[in-house]
């Protein structure tokens, strides 16, 4: 078996047998097939597309290119979470709380920012003293007993996807529903979940910037989960506009906890309402409706909020930090930006604001980037809430006033008064998957 046949074949637009595909990934790995044979055929794949068994065939290969992830030690049906990413999106931290709170169990591997999009191990790192990186056993261990970890992935969960993605990145491939979905579906089906619950964003805060395209994706990583023996449901959300009004570490942290005590913003509130509904389906916890009033009343009762913190505490969490971050951090530079006339707070590119975001401090542009967990942006209304003259509009923060400055001018830009009110745009696009 030669590489230059399979470019071939599937430059011809054939599908490759899973045979062929294991020879790709096993010989990428191990150094044999050199980067441009494929480039070559990643091209090939972003031009021709894949099947849907090919499609699935490659993620499983890639999920067994490293270690796999054996969660039998923990009770009950384990089911993860996963999100496509977006400028705000806070939801892990929200709804993981609010699944262990009802009795389900989350043992999450989640991982850090590159770009404009924050990683949740990013934010959870901004809170002082917590570990990201446990053993085997107390990550168990935390889950069995508390219901829920969330940890750094490790480097052996499918290091075919990692070598992968650097080429994507360079060579314009990146926009390959069948290339996303392994990717993302690799490291699920490595980390050793039963099932898998996906929020497909979708928006000029996102990756997928028509809901088209955002249900094609969802629904080909809910058939890759199906034909892996893994059930998957997706949820496509709207990410036109930041989540919440927070975009930033230790400030999506706050406005996360803000939401478990039934104080934040309500989009963030329905969405992540709505995902922990899902997670508790999948669990066999009831059926969707009865898993949206028990995500409800542990939201309500502040049974939610209490396991945040139990599992803040539980990994080293300072917990203080939440209303008290002077305690830790040097006070971040703050300005205030006024609404310069009457109308309405509007948003006009939700991916401009997370690079604004960015340059701040509050993401990488490289990896080697250290972040700023106090810098950031927040909207001082919602989005569609009528402002007045003179009144704050949104606040931006960094600890370097170059950064902050620099981000500040794509701000203003971004985050306007509109004379109408802008239209009004649901939260929820719809649902592809689930156990059937």
């Amino acid at each position: 078996m030669r590489m230059v046949d399979l470019i071939e074949k599937k430059a011809a637009g054939e599908a490759l047998s899973r045979q062929e595909l294991q020879f790709f990934i096993d010989g990428f790995c191990a150094g044999e097939i050199p980067d441009y044979q494929v480039t070559a055929l990643l091209m090939a794949i972003f031009l021709k597309d894949m099947t849907p068994q090919e499609t699935a065939e490659l993620t499983d290969i890639m999920a067994h290119s490293g270690g796999m992830i054996d969660l039998s030690a923990i009770d009950g049906v384990k089911v993860d979470k996963h999100s496509t990413g977006g400028i705000g999106d806070k939801t892990t931290l929200v709804v993981a709380p609010l699944v262990a709170a009802c009795g389900g169990k989350v043992a999450k591997m989640s991982g850090r920012a590159l770009g404009a999009c924050g990683g949740t191990i990013d934010k959870l790192e901004s809170i002082p003293g917590f570990q990201v990186a446990l053993g085997e056993d107390d990550f168990v261990r935390s889950v069995n007993e508390l219901g829920l970890s969330v940890i750094s992935q490790t480097a052996d969960v499918a290091p075919a996807d990692k070598k992968i993605y650097a080429l994507r990145d360079v060579t314009a491939t990146i926009a390959s529903t069948p290339l996303i979905a392994s990717s993302v579906m690799s490291k699920k089906l490595a980390s050793g979940a039963d099932r898998f619950v996906l929020e497909v964003t979708v928006g000029s805060g996102a990756f997928v910037r028509d809901v088209e395209g955002a249900k094609a994706l969802a629904e080909t990583m809910a058939e890759i989960g199906r034909r892996n023996g893994k059930p998957t449901v997706a949820l496509i959300t709207n990410m036109d506009r930041p989540l919440g009004r927070k975009i930033g570490n230790l400030l999506e942290v706050q406005e996360a906890a803000a939401v478990l005590r039934g104080e934040g913003p309500k989009d963030v509130e329905e969405v992540c309402l709505l995902l922990a509904a899902e997670m508790l389906y999948m669990g066999e916890k009831g059926s969707r409706e009865e898993c949206k009033e028990k995500a409800e009343q542990a939201l309500r009762s502040g049974a939610a909020y209490e396991k945040f913190l139990a599992f803040l505490t539980n990994q080293g969490g300072k917990t203080d930090v939440l209303e008290y971050p002077e305690k830790y951090y040097p006070a971040p530079r703050c300005v205030t930006v006024a609404a310069e006339r009457d109308g309405y707070l509007n948003t006009v590119n939700a991916e401009e604001i997370g690079k604004a975001s960015m340059m701040m401090g509050a993401g990488r542009a490289t990896k080697e980037d250290a972040i700023d967990v106090t810098a950031g942006v927040e909207l001082c209304a919602a989005v569609g809430e009528a402002v007045k003259q003179g009144q704050p509009l949104f606040k931006a923060y960094a600890q370097d006033e170059k950064k902050l400055n620099a981000g500040l001018a794509i701000l203003k830009e971004n985050i306007v008064v509109s004379p109408e009110k802008p239209e009004e745009q649901p939260h929820i696009y719809g649902r592809v998957g689930g156990l059937d």
